[in-house]
């Protein structure tokens, strides 16, 4: 990994230069919000990016000041460049975006739309993407040069398991990815988040946990890693007293895995979730998070991407894997104050959060 690893790299071995120091591969899609409202009731939206890889990276730019880009695809016309300029306007460097021709009506590809209502009380937040024949949906093996990619001083890159089910060639591209991390002694993170329409007609949550497993043995750091735990993504629970065991079984899984993390969340209601955080490594065994019982939430989507930009800047920063994980639990916990998928959170503010803050008027 030369020197490079998550729980060896302390803040003096941080490259210098211009280019990224993380990037993410994975879908970017326009999210469409109707606030208090419902989709199908709606007659105004506010208009947001968001996606599982990319908030990653867009959290690690906005609130932890580090360069980080999107490896993605985005149809040229002009709902991509809506897409483009939102991650312009998070910092986040969009050189390595690919441009796929437009066609005038999207029938060859396009752009992914997603509609969240962020529930209510008994009411949960709901999704409804529209992201069939995407551009970067048809990504295949050979169309990014990764080695150009990782050979500009990256330190880390990130993709998930929503990028590896959009298609049938997607896997096959992070796969590629990860091999050209790994050729470059660049930090590797993965995400096995799972969405059952993604799967549906393409084996299911069966063949979601084979593609998760393949590609999780390249990782160096697994994020969301109880996902890994059970015959395939859902059929377990895990009871609070059981997460160490878990986070064991897992390890077992991934012989090669360095760090494994992951959020505890009950949800009482919609807008009252009891959150923490869980992660182990080789070198400190089981770690447990902080735990914020009764944190009131206005948007949930994206809190899972916000912990792992959290985690990662602290174990780029050589924090050490307990401080890592604060840092994750606390951003995490202040993305869900806030609408839409991305953190607009300061890092002033995680890091009082971390140190033991409460919401008290600051002037």
């Amino acid at each position: 990994m030369s020197g490079t690893g998550p729980e060896s790299a302390p803040a003096a071995t941080r490259r210098t230069g211009n280019g990224p120091e993380v990037v993410a591969l994975g879908e970017v899609m326009l999210r469409f919000d109707p606030g208090e409202g419902r989709i199908c009731t709606a007659r105004s939206f506010q208009v947001w990016e968001g996606g599982g890889e990319y908030n990653v990276v867009r959290g690690l730019r906005r609130c932890f000041g580090l360069r980080t880009a999107v490896v993605t695809a985005l149809v040229d016309n002009a709902v991509g460049r809506l897409v483009e300029d939102l991650i312009l306007q998070g910092g986040v460097d969009t050189s390595m975006i690919r441009w796929t021709p437009d066609d005038g009506v999207g029938r060859t590809a396009r752009n992914g739309l997603n509609f969240v209502e962020r529930g209510y009380g008994i009411r949960g937040a709901l999704g409804v993407s529209d992201r069939a024949h995407t551009a970067v949906s048809q990504l295949g093996k050979g169309d990014v040069d990764w080695d150009a990619v990782f050979s500009a001083g990256v330190r880390w890159f990130h993709t998930g398991g929503i990028f590896a089910g959009l298609s049938d060639t997607t896997a096959d591209v992070a796969d590629e990815a990860m091999a050209a991390a790994r050729r470059h002694g660049v930090t590797i993170s993965y995400d096995p988040n799972y969405r059952a329409s993604l799967w549906a007609g393409r084996g299911g949550a069966v063949r979601a946990r084979e593609v998760d497993l393949r590609l999780a043995r390249h990782a160096d750091v697994v994020v969301g890693a109880l996902g890994l735990v059970g015959a395939h993504p859902g059929q377990a629970r895990v009871g609070a007293d059981e997460v160490a065991g878990a986070l064991a079984e897992v390890a077992g899984l991934l012989p090669g895995a360095k760090v494994l993390a992951t959020t505890l969340r009950d949800v009482p209601s919609a807008g009252v979730n009891d959150w923490s955080s869980a992660a182990w490594s080789a070198e400190t065994g089981f770690v447990a998070g902080h735990r914020m019982p009764g944190l009131h939430v206005l948007d949930r989507i994206g809190s899972g991407d916000g912990f792992a930009a959290g985690l990662i800047h602290g174990l780029l920063g050589g924090t050490g894997l307990e401080r890592a994980l604060a840092y994750g639990t606390a951003h995490g916990a202040l993305t869900m104050t806030t609408p839409g998928d991305v953190s607009m959170a300061t890092l002033a503010e995680v890091e009082a959060l971390v140190a033991g803050g409460s919401a008290h008027v600051s002037r």
